[in-house]
């Protein structure tokens, strides 16, 4: 296991020197990525790579890294790359990595957006894929960091440090919203997938035992990260996963109120849900009525 606890250690592992203490742009194409197999290789900041080869001897978690010619990764920190072979080493390799250390970012107006980028949260399975004209609007931005880089820091670097950074991620953020468009086909089955897997979790009738569906447990039966599925489905439907999976409930809470002689808290605890205030509580916020009123009402 290799912990990388600043950008000086991955300099340091990579051989290249280091000219900011918190933020390091590496040309693939000059470095030697020749790391023994079986290497595990943990981070404290943040990555982002693109390169023009592609590889499947990365591991992100428990998911194969389909690192497709043209596609780009970003990972947040503490997360762990594992390596299965050597990498295959080619004279016409291109690429760039973007790596930074949260500290850069602590205290500024990015910082406190960070959270909404949540590409940082998805499976490298779920790469973005760009075109010509999106990865030259990336490398050009990812150019004037690295001349940045080049300069005496003054009291002026880390202001345009980060004003790049935030930059380059709005425009990943763009360029996985086209994403999403582009893929709209094959999300359209993704939908109905969540739909009947919310719905066969909360009828099925051990669902006391079995708790409310979850985002995880979504993600799971459709082999996406939490963030990603969340993403997508608030691309296709304006609600999130969560937000799906409360509206199920809901609907399926008013049919056994009008339809069966439990009480609300049967009710309750038939969906999964764990303590009947916190029903009562979510069924007032989606409907406006308590469940007893809605009853009494219908």
């Amino acid at each position: 296991m290799l912990h990388l606890k600043s950008i000086a250690d991955l300099n340091r592992l990579i051989q290249i020197e280091t000219l900011h203490p918190l933020i390091a742009v590496v040309d693939f194409a000059k470095v030697d990525e020749r790391i023994p197999p079986g290497t595990k290789i943990h981070a404290d900041f943040y990555s982002i790579m693109f390169k023009n080869y592609c590889t499947n001897l990365l591991k992100y978690g428990r998911q194969t890294l389909d690192f497709q010619e043209g596609s780009l990764i970003c990972i947040g920190p503490n997360q762990v790359l594992s390596m299965d072979d050597e990498i295959e080493q080619r004279s016409d390799r291109l690429g760039w990595g973007l790596f930074f250390h949260p500290d850069l970012i602590h205290g500024s107006i990015l910082g406190e957006l960070m959270d909404s980028y949540s590409f940082f949260s998805y499976e490298t399975s779920e790469a973005l894929h760009l075109s010509e004209k999106e990865k030259h609007v990336l490398h050009d931005i990812v150019l004037q960091i690295e001349q940045e880089l080049q300069e005496n820091i003054d009291a002026h670097s880390q202001t345009l440090l980060v004003s790049n950074l935030a930059l380059l991620l709005n425009y990943c953020a763009r360029y996985y919203g086209r994403q999403f468009i582009t893929r709209k086909p094959s999300h359209s089955s993704i939908v109905a997938q969540v739909e009947r897997l919310i719905r066969q979790h909360i009828r099925f009738k051990e669902s006391p035992n079995k708790g409310l569906p979850t985002v995880k447990y979504l993600a799971e039966q459709t082999n996406f990260s939490p963030s990603y599925l969340s993403d997508l489905l608030k691309k296709e439907t304006g609600l999130s996963a969560q937000d799906q999976i409360h509206y199920w409930v809901i609907e399926e809470a008013k049919q056994r109120l009008l339809q069966s002689n439990q009480s609300v808290s049967e009710v309750a605890y038939s969906l999964g849900f764990e303590y009947p205030q916190y029903f009562s509580k979510l069924f007032r916020a989606k409907t406006g009525y308590t469940p007893g009123d809605f009853r009494n009402l219908n």
